[in-house]
C-alpha cells in the first residue's frame, strides 16, 4: 500500500481528518478529536500507529513478529506500530485501520456515535 492509498483509506471513514499538531511530517487521523491512525507517510519503511484491542495487539505481533510491533511512542497495551510494505495482506491492513476506527468510535459520545451512523 503505498502512502497515498493509506491516507485515502484513513480519510474514507464518516468524519476522519487529517491533522498534523506533532509536525508537518507526521499525519494523525482522527475521528471525533480523537486519534485512530498516525504515520509518517514519507518514511520509509511506511508505518502507521493503530489503536488495537490488548489481548487482539499480543495476539497479532505473535503472528507478525517484525510487521507489527507494540506501538512506537505511544501507550503498549493499547497501540501497535504496523509496517506497511505489502508483507501483511492489503486486506489485513484494511480491517486493521477499521478495527481502529471503530474503538476509537465506540468512546465517543451516544450522539456523536448516532450521527456517525455507529451506535
Amino acid at each position: 500500500m503505498s502512502p497515498e492509498q493509506l491516507r485515502a483509506l484513513c480519510l474514507s471513514f464518516n468524519a476522519a481528518t487529517e491533522e498534523f499538531p506533532f509536525s508537518p511530517e507526521l499525519s494523525v487521523f482522527k475521528v471525533g478529536g480523537r486519534m485512530f491512525a498516525l504515520s509518517s507517510l514519507d518514511a520509509r519503511p511506511l508505518t502507521v500507529n493503530l489503536k488495537c484491542d490488548p489481548e487482539d495487539a499480543i495476539r497479532l505481533r505473535a503472528e507478525h513478529p517484525g510487521l507489527i510491533v507494540p506501538g512506537w511512542h505511544m501507550n503498549k497495551r493499547h497501540w501497535n506500530t504496523v509496517t506497511v510494505d505489502g508483507a501483511l495482506p492489503a486486506r489485513q491492513l484494511r480491517e486493521l485501520v477499521e478495527d481502529s476506527y471503530d474503538l476509537v468510535v465506540a468512546k465517543l459520545p451516544r450522539a456523536e456515535r448516532l450521527r456517525l451512523d455507529r451506535p
